[in-house]
């Protein structure tokens, strides 16, 4: 049966979702494992309790964020030295989680864990997740429409609020302010686009003076480096249309076709990055994220487009020279009516999964090691300082928030009056190939060797044949 089932999903990746290698800032190049399986004397009582819940399983979870390896694994460590429950820890290589995933669940020993990137993600996996609609995992979940539902069942649950935006060094912001005749007075003023073009332009002329290379870091448009505009980006003006046609993002038919209404809108800030940015537009296929997150800590640039998972990549760059408390973010400004009451892009896409093919027992003990992370002092610790999550579980009071600069932009934005965040409908983007072919296009037109028709033509053709393509 097993093998069946695999069969069909070697097929169904070249159709269906992979992955985002991308949400976060995808660093490690090479698949890490390590399992732990020294067994402690002793246990907390809240280790206790797992261990009697996890009876004699194992736990193999299979993570797809690279930048995230070393915490999970320290956190797999510590709770086999409390519990005595074996941990594996599989991290698949930048871009890669689909086809690491494919091979790994084709073992006899497959993952317990995995993660699906949304409804996309779902579908493409759905025969192996078990219903989740008992555990107490679920239980604390705070908002439960944050689940991935299914009739009456519950197959995938987000473990992190996260939210991206503009990047901005504020010590530079405030420089220019200073300036002569800057076109803003203050970041306050920044609430739409023409003001943002305005002012980002002021800057490059005065970037000498300002003691930058350009107003934004490097448009990485490498392979599997692009996923900032062919999925974040990309996000926004899929956001405005189907807010304007009022979409039903649950249905396959609602979101099988779109006309990119919002096309020019696009053009606007990504024509904005790329004639402001440090590189010369030649250079942008060979420019990776690490790159452009590399310019901005050295503060080489003013701003970057990125979300809260990135702050790690801001301080522990050698050299960097960017203070915590001037690290700020902007929304993604495009020139859209009554944009400036819009907020960051904050959602989730991101869910656990349990394999219902696993034994009773291993999913009793994957149950139970969620459960200790999200609910017991410990693993709440690392889940907040190691993994700078922002938890979306009841557990967690007002203080067991990330205390990263970002994370704090993300939380305070989401909670200003006035203000809506963008959703994160890039969930239900029609593919890995859609994205990728977007991608592509993006850097053809970034060196001049395609034209922006071209470009919004391919958008529209191309998710309505992968949408079909995965409906088949």
């Amino acid at each position: 049966m097993k093998t069946s089932k695999i069969l069909k999903k070697v097929t169904a990746i070249a159709l269906t979702a992979a992955m985002v290698a991308g949400l976060a800032a995808c660093t490690q190049k090479a698949a890490t494992t390590t399992t732990t399986t020294a067994a402690a004397a002793d246990t907390t009582a809240a280790a206790a309790d797992t261990t009697a819940a996890a009876g004699t399983g194992k736990v193999y979870f299979l993570n797809f964020k690279p930048e995230q390896d070393e915490a999970y694994q320290a956190i797999a460590k510590k709770y086999t030295e409390a519990t005595g429950v074996p941990v594996t820890v599989l991290t698949a290589a930048s871009g890669t989680y689909e086809e690491t995933l494919t091979a790994e669940m084709a073992k006899s020993e497959a993952p317990t864990i995995f993660q699906v990137n949304g409804p996309v993600g779902y579908a493409n996996w759905k025969e192996y997740c078990a219903d989740l609609s008992g555990s107490e995992i679920y239980s604390h979940l705070t908002d439960k429409s944050l689940a991935i539902t299914d009739g009456t069942g519950v197959y995938g649950i987000p473990f992190a609020i996260e939210g991206y935006g503009i990047i901005y060094n504020n010590a530079i912001m405030t420089k220019y302010f200073a300036t002569t005749d800057p076109k803003a007075k203050s970041m306050d003023e920044i609430n739409n686009f023409a003001t943002l073009k305005a002012v980002v332009e002021d800057m490059t002329a005065k970037k000498a003076e300002l003691g930058i290379q350009g107003v934004f870091a490097s448009t990485s448009l490498a392979t599997g480096e692009d996923w900032r505009w062919q999925t974040h980006l990309l996000n926004v003006p899929i956001y405005y249309e189907f807010q304007k046609n009022k979409t039903d993002l649950g249905s396959a038919e609602g979101t099988a076709k779109i006309t990119f209404e919002y096309g020019a809108n696009f053009k606007n800030i990504f024509d904005l990055y790329l004639d402001n940015s440090v590189s010369d537009k030649s250079l942008l296929g060979s420019i990776n994220v690490n790159d452009s997150m590399a310019e901005f800590a050295l503060g080489q640039c003013a701003m970057v487009q990125n979300g809260n998972w990135a702050y790690g990549q801001v301080s522990g760059v050698d050299g960097n020279t960017v203070q915590a408390t001037d690290v700020k973010m902007l929304p993604i400004y495009t020139g859209v009516d009554g944009e400036e009451s819009q907020g960051l892009c904050i959602g989730t896409e991101n869910y656990f999964c349990i394999n219902k093919d696993a034994s009773a027992e291993d999913q009793a003990a994957s149950l139970a090691f969620l459960t200790w992370l999200y609910t017991s002092d410990e693993g709440k610790t690392a889940v907040v300082n190691d993994l700078g999550f922002i938890a979306p579980f009841d557990t967690f009071s007002d203080t067991e928030k990330p205390t990263d600069p970002l994370a704090q932009e993300v939380l305070a934005w989401a909670a200003k009056d006035g203000i809506t965040s963008v959703a994160w409908n890039f969930t239900v983007f029609p593919s890995q190939t859609f994205k990728d072919d977007v991608g592509a296009a993006l850097l053809s037109y970034a060196q001049g060797q395609m034209s922006w028709d071209d470009v919004s033509k391919l958008v529209v053709d191309e998710w309505a044949t992968e949408k079909a393509n995965t409906a088949a």
